[in-house]
């Protein structure tokens, strides 16, 4: 990508309005010091002793996180916490980011907190390791009363926003933000408004999403062609292309250190390969961060492309994040994509 290109896409994100529609979870890190060890005295088991806890916003908070480092001028986030303590530190952490509207992110006693409580064992000179991690998770249908509200903020925000982004986070169907009637909505809403950047994203996969943009991974688009497992590049290219083709809408799919394919409706497709890993790496966020930057350069003009450079180059600068979900901003991909000399002293102008 060319410097005045890349400067080009990015100062338009500021003026952006993005939605952020899905499972918005806490995550919170329990740092753990291993020199303070003890055993307790009346179970006889080890002790791990916190030495510092600290949460972010995690699942559809993750992309909501990138979002922010990109610059984006008004986030609106759709979904909901519990009326708990860790709901609390949620709204908090959501709050505090700049740019995020919680019009639409209610608290109810209907529902608890998604958590994911992450202990990191932090040892001098090594990268930080991770116990096993505790869980908290709703595991009742979302209420019909909580689904009305998510479907009212969807329909009140498509006209307003660029782009709305859908994370399906949760394991059991049904039990999260997006519903089955969540997701009549979107298909509602999508038919109402076809020119609207609609991206979904689903670890159950999408086979039940109405046609809109689809980003996954190749074992997804697999399951979702009947095809099983698709690891060779030109194979996900042509079920890409057939996917775009069929649902009218881009396909865009991850292949780990193979990169990311993207096709468009009319029969364009690209590839472009992952950047050389650099050393130690974590991959937790990193398609989360390839969502939120696929949306960006999308909502702002980039062709197909242009937004894989832009998500890839956000892919490796979060791989190399050890111990935390990580992000990265404008001045990160410019480096990763040998931008940085000329670029380190621009800055998007402010919002």
């Amino acid at each position: 990508m060319k410097r005045d290109r890349f400067q080009t896409l990015t100062a338009r994100y500021p003026a952006l309005r993005l939605a952020v529609v899905g499972d918005f979870c806490l995550d919170r890190y329990l740092e753990i010091d291993p020199a303070r060890a003890e055993t307790s005295l009346e179970t006889g088991l080890p002790v791990y002793n916190v030495v510092n806890v600290r949460s972010q916003p995690g699942a559809a908070g993750t992309i909501l996180n990138n979002l922010v480092a990109l610059g984006v001028g008004a986030i609106y986030p759709v979904g909901f916490c519990g009326e708990d303590g860790e709901g609390y530190e949620l709204q908090r952490a959501l709050r505090a980011q700049p740019g995020v509207r919680l019009d639409h992110f209610r608290p109810t006693p209907l529902r608890r907190t998604f958590t994911y409580c992450k202990p990191l064992v932090l040892e001098p000179g090594r990268p930080p390791r991770e116990l096993n991690r505790l869980d908290s998770k709703n595991w009742s249908p979302t209420p019909p009363e909580v689904e009305e509200r998510l479907g009212a903020a969807v329909r009140a925000l498509v006209p307003e926003v660029d782009a709305l982004i859908v994370l399906d986070q949760v394991d059991l169907a049904d039990t999260g933000v997006v519903t089955r009637r969540v997701l009549a909505t979107l298909g509602e809403v999508a038919r109402a408004w076809p020119n609207r950047l609609i991206i979904a994203d689903s670890r159950r996969g999408l086979r039940d999403f109405p046609p809109v943009t689809f980003k996954m991974n190749g074992r997804e688009l697999g399951a979702l062609t009947g095809t099983g497992p698709l690891r060779e590049v030109a194979a996900v290219q042509a079920h890409a292309r057939a996917l775009a083709a069929r649902n009218g809408k881009p396909v865009f799919v991850t292949l780990a250190e193979q990169g990311i394919v993207g096709a468009s409706p009319e029969g364009r497709v690209e590839h472009v390969p992952a950047l050389p890993v650099r050393g130690e790496i974590d991959i937790v966020g990193a398609g989360d961060a390839v969502t939120a930057n696929l949306t960006c350069a999308l909502a702002a003009g980039a062709d197909l492309r242009e937004a894989l450079e832009l998500a890839m180059a956000a892919a490796s600068h979060v791989i190399h994040q050890l111990g935390t979900t990580g992000t990265a901003a404008v001045a990160d991909l410019a480096a990763r994509l040998g931008l940085a000399g000329e670029a380190a002293a621009w800055a998007p102008p402010p919002a």
